[in-house]
């Protein structure tokens, strides 16, 4: 059986054509392999006037085969110290949260995944995330309790190793 990714204007390609007629500021994305349309790398660049100013992240987006029903995962591969990103990269924000119902009662149904977002909109998000954390609901306990007792302290010290590191590697 064969799996096609259907992206909102029901062409494959769309969110290539889309990323390059209209290009957004703060990050790349493409396909890590020309055969693999489920699997992208983006490289986000750390927002101006935030800690992460002048980082260089990479993440891989892998879409699941009914996307754009369900949503993409995100998780980082650089190495990167915020309260919305487990220690692990994973990606942990509203709009790539399974569509419908917060079982826990935090997000409300229209916050979470619809099927009209696109590459565009999910990076946008993250670029938010980074200039301003989510410490209410944390994917790392540890960032979020520096981010809220001293952002300006422990927190951002980490920050600014993880930003070193990623210039460092930006071109790996």
């Amino acid at each position: 059986m064969t799996h096609r990714i259907v992206f909102s204007d029901q062409s494959s390609d769309s969110s290539f054509s889309v990323l390059n007629k209209n290009p957004v500021e703060g990050f790349s994305a493409g396909l890590i392999d020309d055969d693999d349309i489920y699997k992208w790398e983006v490289v986000i660049i750390g927002p101006q006037d935030t800690l992460f100013e002048g980082g260089f992240f990479k993440a891989y987006l892998t879409f699941p085969y009914d996307y754009p029903l369900r949503p993409p995962k995100m998780k980082f591969i650089t190495e990167i110290w915020h309260p919305n990103v487990a220690k692990n990269g994973d990606v942990c924000i509203s709009i790539l949260h399974e569509p419908g119902e917060d079982k826990f009662g935090y997000e409300k149904p229209e916050e979470r995944w619809l099927p009209i977002h696109t590459v565009e909109t999910i990076m946008i998000s993250v670029i938010s995330m980074l200039a301003d954390p989510n410490s209410d609901s944390p994917a790392n306990v540890d960032a979020a309790k520096e981010w809220r007792e001293d952002p300006n302290g422990e927190f951002k010290r980490k920050v600014a190793r993880c930003v070193r590191k990623s210039q460092e590697m930006a071109f790996d």
